[in-house]
């Protein structure tokens, strides 16, 4: 996505989009309870190390992105891949839904809210969702799988997000008809990490992150325990 900015040197795209907050929603890297549908091939303390990795990615572009407070909505507990600047929050709630509608609680203003499976999230993507808040009612960033990646609302509210049925096919289609009647801006289709595929696919769109290293060296590390050892009789 191109996010379009004033033009004439005004300065106005630093400062459009500043009174909103930032979500993350997430999980403790834990080995054993994060990306769980990464293992097989990958083992419970990789798909961990990978989670990390999306994680810390999604909060340095989160960081770099104008706003008024950057909070992260956590199930668990903050770790060394935590940076400044940021406050922790439980997670409350049963289902997704309540627990993302608990999320917007937290604020009293804009708020645009994103999870940790997106490493390839750019602050560019991230400051056109805030600013397109400015003089618009939400905004829409639809998955691959048929999920969201984001959601932006001007005016919080938890009757947009009770309800909806969430990891499923049709769950960015039904999240999408409760903002009906709203204006909404729709951003790219981002690919969500749930698979071992869709680490390779996303590693490749955006080779610069931390996760496209991690993922790298995984392979490498893999690739040297299955290769012979030197002398061993084939």
């Amino acid at each position: 996505m191109t996010a379009p900015i004033d033009g004439g040197g005004t300065g106005r795209e630093a400062v459009f989009g500043g009174a909103t907050t930032l979500l993350v929603i997430a999980k403790e890297p834990v080995p054993g309870r994060v990306k769980t549908r990464l293992t097989p091939p990958y083992t419970p303390v990789q798909a961990a190390t990978l989670a990390e990795a999306a994680l810390a990615d999604t909060l340095a572009a989160v960081a770099a992105t104008p706003a008024a407070r950057r909070v992260l909505v956590l199930a668990g507990r903050p770790g060394r891949w935590l940076p400044d600047g940021f406050e922790v929050i439980p997670q409350r709630g049963g289902g997704l839904d309540e627990r993302l509608a608990n999320a917007f609680a937290e604020t009293d203003g804009p708020a645009v809210l994103v999870g940790m499976d997106t490493p390839q999230v750019t602050p560019a993507e991230l400051g056109w969702a805030a600013r397109s808040l400015d003089d618009g009612d939400a905004v829409f960033g639809p998955a691959a799988d048929g999920g969201f990646w984001l959601l932006g609302l001007r005016r919080p509210d938890p009757r947009l997000l009770l309800g909806v049925p969430m990891s499923r096919a049709d769950t960015g289609a039904r999240q999408r008809a409760r903002l009906r009647g709203l204006r909404v801006t729709t951003l790219d289709t981002l690919t969500d990490v749930d698979t071992a595929a869709d680490a390779v696919r996303v590693a490749e769109q955006a080779p610069g992150t931390r996760f496209a290293a991690t993922l790298a060296a995984i392979g490498q590390a893999r690739h040297l325990a299955a290769a012979p050892t030197r002398g061993a009789t084939r």
